[in-house]
């Protein structure tokens, strides 16, 4: 199948089980709403060294938050839902309570809640207090400029991570260009995140090693300068440059939708050919199949 001039490989992204939540953090402005948000959202890229995946979701503006000021969505993914408490109370304490004037609440209603704020609360020493509004309770902290505000418990639901894109191009410069201005169309999809550094990954890794005890190591058969020694390479001749886009999200419709404008907007943009990485469809529950999602 092909976008106008760009290829599009008949394969499939191999996507994994995740466990997702949605933190809300609002500010008395929206710079440091966003400060937090960075902040807590930094070294976040992927499970396999950072224990949890996370990005800035949105913006929202403070008619939509719950007390009135501005505000940043963040989504953070776990492996294992056990897991998310400790990453969030360890992210949200460290990076949201510390910065001025934040507040910050649980953004994803569901059934299945995890402890935040009612682990946080220790930080009070005994002063804290604790208050109902409807069935929501939460937390007030003290601290030195006032009070911090956090919800006692957090949502959190079954996920999608893993969805990803591998985007060739004749030159580097190129290459990077239609990678992300597919990243910024891929982000605009409500309830998904690309986890690396605006969404593009160029050191792109397959599972194991050759040296003992490394889990990942880099993808021999997606490296151009490999292309005359990797034993299957798969960079064709013309091809000096590829870039992964990694995409998780709360549901399988989301990240398929999310593919989809990626892949358009990389071909728009100049891409020669649109491919995704899989394992050979043992180790990942969701399988995109690329020409299926254009289809769709």
């Amino acid at each position: 199948m092909n976008i106008k001039k760009t290829e599009i490989i008949d394969t499939f992204a191999e996507a994994f089980e995740m466990w997702g939540s949605r933190v809300i953090i609002t500010a008395d402005s929206i710079s440091w709403a966003r400060a937090a948000a960075q902040s807590m959202t930094g070294f976040a890229t992927s499970v396999i060294r950072c224990k949890c995946e996370a990005a800035i979701e949105c913006e929202i503006a403070r008619d939509n938050t719950p007390d009135g000021r501005p505000g940043i969505s963040v989504l953070l993914f776990t492996m294992a839902k056990d897991n998310m408490s400790a990453r969030l109370v360890d992210r949200i304490g460290q990076c949201v309570m510390t910065c001025p004037t934040t507040a910050c609440y649980n953004g994803l209603p569901s059934d299945d809640v995890v402890p935040v704020g009612g682990r946080l609360r220790y930080f009070g020493d005994g002063y804290q207090i604790s208050k109902k509004v409807g069935n929501r309770k939460f937390w007030r902290i003290p601290v030195m400029e006032g009070e911090f505000v956090v919800e006692d418990s957090f949502g959190v639901q079954p996920a999608v991570g893993g969805g990803n894109l591998l985007i060739f191009g004749s030159n580097r410069s190129t290459t990077l260009r239609a990678s992300l201005a597919a990243a910024d169309a891929m982000k605009e999809i409500a309830g998904v995140f690309l986890p690396f550094p605006q969404g593009v990954v160029r050191s792109g890794s397959k599972v194991g090693s050759k040296y003992k005890g490394l889990i990942a190591s880099t993808n021999d058969e997606y490296c151009p300068t490999l292309r005359g020694f990797a034993p299957k390479t798969q960079v064709p001749n013309g091809i000096e440059a590829i870039y992964e886009i990694v995409v998780d999200g709360l549901d399988e419709e989301s990240v398929a939708e999310a593919m989809r404008r990626g892949m358009h907007t990389a071909a728009e943009k100049g891409a020669k050919i649109i491919s995704a990485g899989n394992y050979g469809g043992d180790l990942g529950k969701y399988h995109f199949h690329l020409n299926k999602i254009l289809q769709g």
